[in-house]
């Protein structure tokens, strides 16, 4: 749902006084091309913002969804892959969805609706959390504006709900910037019962995102102008950082967030002792000049940082690695360093550097074993984990349709 609030500001005004649904992925499995909590909004007259699957089961779900406003009872519907149904609506790439489908009715004090007017009130990069219900829950729905601090205890409409191991995994997934289904406990049932995502009954999810990451480009230069707008499309608050004005007052370099003239270390230690680095923090060293970048890198190796890389040639590598030991940089910490910084794609160009960087950037978050084309790979193309999510959540009142194939 988060990722439709840049959006939703003219949707909400269309949706006041009418009825709608919203289409959620709460389960994925193999290779799908959208994560949990991902949502779709569709309207009695059958329009539609967002996607769950880039098309593959989009006409299956507006259909589900209209049922579903029909009789005022959520659905269902597992999606999945059958060559024996070419015209089955289902998903090409081999994985499966799990969808829910909530109506919403016409009553404006409903917390779903309540929700979607908060979020639309907010800015695209807003930290935030919205925490709602599924199954017999799915007339509960909280934002929360600020999720990196939220304790359970501070909202008890959620508190009454939950207790024991699903509070932690909500806490949990709230303060990391997660998402993922939480199922909750029913009398008689042992947690191990719960293993795997099968169980039916009510269930929470919970959708966060904190601020954005930080990346530092250290470098006004050519290299520096090609990075920074590559990587604010992977979704980081970029700062570039150079020691010299003639360079940073160049207006090639509007994309940055910011532009900060000062010595690089000694900007980047102050922004460590005032607590605005963490350790998703990303710092790439491209001045490619001793005098800078040995102090910087000094100071960036003791943080703890998501990722520290440097340009230079294989040799320059060498030579920052002698300085750096004698300064007495421990050996393991070296070891952190990317350098020669990016993946070996044969790029050449500030663009293709650029490219490179961010390659590297997205194999190291994601723990990538190796980076071949996928052409030359096996398996499931999405890597990351599956977020534990029920393949059947009926109760009395939550009726599952199920559309399924093996």
């Amino acid at each position: 749902m988060l990722d439709l609030i840049p959006s939703l500001g003219p949707w909400v005004l269309r949706l006041e006084g009418r009825r709608f649904a919203v289409a959620t992925v709460v389960g994925a499995s193999g290779s799908v091309p959208r994560p949990v909590g991902t949502s779709m909004l569709v309207t009695q007259s059958g329009d539609v913002l967002g996607s769950l699957s880039g098309g593959c089961v989009e006409g299956a779900v507006v259909a589900l969804a209209q049922e579903a406003m029909d009789d005022d009872v959520p659905r269902h519907g597992i999606f999945g892959f059958s060559s024996a149904d070419a015209f089955a609506a289902g998903l090409s790439c081999g994985g499966e969805l799990a969808i829910d489908i909530q109506p919403v009715p016409a009553d404006a004090a409903h917390p779903l609706r309540t929700a979607l007017l908060q979020l639309a009130g907010l800015d695209p990069d807003q930290p935030v959390a919205l925490v709602r219900g599924l199954g017999s829950l799915g007339g509960t729905a909280v934002v929360l504006p600020h999720p990196e601090a939220f304790r359970l205890a501070a909202e008890p409409k959620l508190a009454s709900l939950l207790g024991g191991e699903p509070a932690l995994q909500v806490e949990s997934l709230v303060r990391s910037g997660g998402a993922g289904l939480v199922q909750l406990p029913q009398p008689g049932q042992c947690a191990s019962d719960r293993s795997g995502g099968q169980l039916a009954g009510p269930a929470i999810l919970v959708e966060s995102r904190l601020a954005p990451p930080r990346m530092l480009v250290f470098g006004a230069n050519d290299f520096g102008a090609a990075l920074v707008p590559a990587a604010k499309l992977l979704g980081y608050h970029v700062t570039l950082v150079d020691a010299r004005p003639a360079f940073t007052a160049q207006p090639r370099f509007a994309a940055a967030d910011q532009v900060v003239t000062d010595w690089p270390h000694r900007y980047l230690a102050a922004e460590a002792a005032g607590g605005r680095t963490d350790s998703r923090t990303v710092a790439a060293v491209l001045t490619h000049d001793p005098k800078f970048d040995v102090p910087l890198l000094e100071t960036a190796l003791a943080l703890d940082l998501a990722y520290v890389g440097a340009m230079g040639s294989r040799r320059s590598h060498l030579q920052r690695v002698d300085e750096l030991l004698n300064a007495g940089v421990p050996a393991e910490r070296i070891a952190r360093l990317h350098s020669p910084i990016g993946l070996d794609l044969g790029a050449i160009t500030p663009a293709e550097v650029a490219v490179s960087v961010t390659a590297e950037l997205i194999a190291t978050r994601n723990r990538a074993a190796s980076c071949l084309p996928l052409r030359d790979t096996t398996g499931t193309i999405h890597h990351s984990a599956p977020a534990t999510a029920p393949q059947d959540l009926k109760t009395t009142d939550f009726i599952t349709q199920e559309i399924a194939w093996t």
